[in-house]
């Protein structure tokens, strides 16, 4: 997720939130990937969203989506094997598209495919360590799509 979290980085994630209500478009969420591992990534498509990526930039529900205040200009988002360029895909029910925010190498929903609420573990809350860095994490709001 680097520049927003840089390697070695220790963040706390809030548990509850998800039992309460509904992961929304811009929320940093921590997600199990395998039975090792858990991912940090950003949610970008919500169920019933149609995601597509077009030169370099993704299109929710036919809407470029503005990832400006996290993204430079100059970042170009590649396709992978599952949303390639060009083509769209409808999250199904139940289901997110995350990107990570180091888009040239982030394993992330384009590779990978949608992830299920239920392996959503929580939403990114405080960055702890290093002491240096401690901050409250700053979740996207994004305009209707």
């Amino acid at each position: 997720m680097h520049p927003t979290y840089k390697n070695g980085e220790y963040l706390m994630a809030n548990k509850v939130t998800y039992r309460i209500k509904d992961p929304e478009r811009g929320d940093v969420v921590i997600f199990k990937y395998s039975d090792t591992q858990d991912f940090i990534k950003r949610i970008i498509g919500l169920p019933g969203d149609t995601v597509m990526l077009k030169d370099g930039q993704l299109y929710i529900n036919n809407k470029r989506l503005d990832e400006s205040n996290y993204l430079s200009d100059s970042v170009y988002t590649n396709g992978g094997d599952f949303l390639k360029e060009g083509e769209s895909k409808v999250i199904p029910e139940g289901e997110y598209f995350v990107c990570g925010d180091n888009r040239p190498h982030s394993s992330d929903s384009r590779t990978f495919g949608s992830v299920e609420k239920a392996d959503i573990k929580g939403k990114a809350w405080i960055v702890y360590f290093p002491f240096s860095e401690f901050r409250v994490v700053k979740h996207e709001v994004y305009p209707s799509m």
